[in-house]
């Protein structure tokens, strides 16, 4: 446990209304500096923080913090008309701070700007940070532009890095950034690295990406509803577990070799105790029958004796053995089947156009689409899918235009799935006449089972949402001729980016992917790579 915790979790227990329990009598603490908290999907990461940021209540046990807590979440939650002002979280004082400016001294503006005065000033130079202080509207590169810039004009990884800068400029003691890295191409991952090197107070990373979680100084993994505190990066903790792991298999091993023995040891006694019993019998038949009584009476006693002695060290090598097996690493891994759509090489998808030069994607074809944040990527994904809204694409001559009409698209923000409908009605609806008995099977196959079904989809995590709606596409019926998928290794854990390569690699339809995961990319045998700049 940290030395100075500053978050520290007592014996708490989480279960949804469903009866789930999501976290059982957990205990930990974060303390100052930066915290990797890792584990699987569905392991309970997210629920933890949406407990200690208060967006959940625990079911029993205490959460107690040093200060405020500010959170990264998975998801921002931007609405049409928030700005960059929004995302930093200063849009009210801002409001009050330029009301005064302009003459204007009611006291409750005062009240909102309180010692704020450079607030505009710092926030400016918060942007200039991290490569955004420089894409005002219209080309003018003011403070005031880029405070005012709408948040739908930014890219994903836009979004993230101003949160961040935001959480670091309202200076909160305790920061919990909930998967930062999706969707930041190079660039930006370097600059959050630098803004986490360089951060102040308590920091808690959720996150599975390895490069990342190298800037800690300690890594806590959840696992099976229970916290364990590791000292140092992801790179020491792996070490340790396989250190850890390698020892336990030593254990199973030497467990299962004295169950063996034991069972042999407990069949040779059976044997030898059935040779005694067969040798009284004879000796039985030439005395009195009140003598033959007392020594089977008393052979059967000494041969309980052995039997029970003998089950009970079997008993106790077989319990032995299922508590080593018990601290053996097996997790469940993520089974997806995508449908075979049928679709011959001869068979044009889509045109794709950037600056005036055409692609065309034809059959079974996989194309990767790459390129910085803010150029325009998933605006190109927008059109080629026919989103109603779509925008033109900022790029001259650039655009996307689909031949089929049996598109499938999951967007990086997931956001195809309806928050209050249930996980089994979100499947359903791209699906309606497959049987339900089905469809439970399905979402098996994708770890999602029993009561989670049922539960609503906002209250699920990142990569169970991502496995819901990857669901939802593999499920429809007629199944798809192109998938279009936006950065999908965001909220994965690695074992689960392993079984999606292996879906897509076998998947014979088109596909068009974007994403800044050069390692995910380079599995997939891509066949064309478009790149938007």
């Amino acid at each position: 446990m940290p030395a100075t915790p500053s978050v520290v979790l007592h014996d708490v227990t989480f279960t949804w209304p469903d009866g789930t329990v999501a976290l059982d009598h957990l205990s930990t603490a974060f303390g100052s500096g930066r915290t990797g908290l890792v584990g699987r999907n569905g392991a309970g990461k997210s629920t933890l923080v949406r407990l200690v940021t208060g967006q959940l209540n625990p079911t029993s046990g205490t959460i107690r913090t040093s200060g405020s807590v500010d959170l990264l979440p998975q998801r921002l939650a931007t609405r049409p008309e928030d700005t960059v002002a929004d995302l930093l979280g200063i849009r009210p004082a801002l409001t009050a701070l330029r009301a005064i400016l302009d003459g204007d001294a009611a006291p409750e503006h005062f009240e909102a700007v309180g010692d704020d005065w450079d607030l505009e000033e710092r926030a400016a130079a918060a942007l200039d940070g991290i490569g955004l202080g420089a894409i005002g509207l219209a080309g003018i590169r003011t403070g005031a532009a880029v405070l005012d810039r709408p948040v739908a004009t930014l890219s994903g990884g836009q979004a993230v890095l101003a949160a961040v800068a935001g959480i670091r400029l309202r200076g909160r003691p305790v920061a919990f950034l909930d998967e930062p890295t999706n969707n930041l191409d190079r660039r930006a991952r370097g600059l959050l690295l630098d803004l986490v090197d360089d951060w102040r107070g308590t920091l808690v990373v959720v996150s599975h990406d390895r490069e990342l979680l190298e800037h800690v100084d300690e890594t806590v993994e959840l696992r099976q509803g229970s916290a364990t505190v590791y000292g140092g990066t992801y790179a020491q903790y792996e070490a340790h577990v396989a250190v850890q792991q390698a020892a336990v298999e030593r254990e199973v091993r030497v467990a299962e070799q004295r169950h063996r023995a034991e069972q042999r040891q407990r069949i040779e006694a059976e044997t030898k105790i059935a040779r005694r019993a067969r040798s009284g019998r004879k000796a039985a038949e030439g005395i009195p029958k009140i003598f033959a009584n007392e020594m089977r009476k008393r052979g059967e006693q000494t041969a309980g004796k052995l039997r029970t002695g003998y089950a009970e060290d079997e008993a106790a090598a077989l319990s032995a053995k299922h508590e080593a097996e018990s601290r053996l690493r097996d997790d469940e891994s993520l089974h997806v089947t995508l449908p075979d759509p049928d679709v011959p090489a001869s068979r044009r998808i889509a045109t794709v156009t950037v600056r005036g030069r055409e692609t065309i994607v034809q059959g079974p074809e996989r194309v990767a689409v790459v390129g910085d944040n803010g150029v325009g990527k998933s605006t190109l994904l927008d059109q080629l899918v026919g989103v109603p809204d779509a925008r033109e694409h900022p790029l001259p001559e650039t655009s996307a235009v689909p031949h089929v009409d049996r598109v499938a698209y999951l967007p990086q923000r997931k956001d195809t799935l309806d928050d209050t409908a249930s996980v089994l009605d979100n499947v359903r609806r791209d699906a309606p006449h497959v049987p339900v008995a089905e469809v439970r099977n399905r979402l098996a196959r994708f770890l999602v089972r029993g009561d989670t079904v049922d539960r609503p989809a906002g209250a699920l995590s990142g990569g169970e949402r991502f496995r819901v709606a990857l669901a939802a596409l593999v499920l429809a019926d007629p199944p798809p001729q192109v998938l279009v998928l936006d950065e999908p290794t965001n909220d994965l854990d690695l074992t689960s980016v392993d079984q999606l390569v292996d879906a897509l690699r076998a998947y014979r339809g088109a596909l068009v992917v974007v994403s800044h995961d050069e390692t995910f990319l380079e599995r997939l045998d891509l066949t064309t790579r478009i790149e938007l700049r």
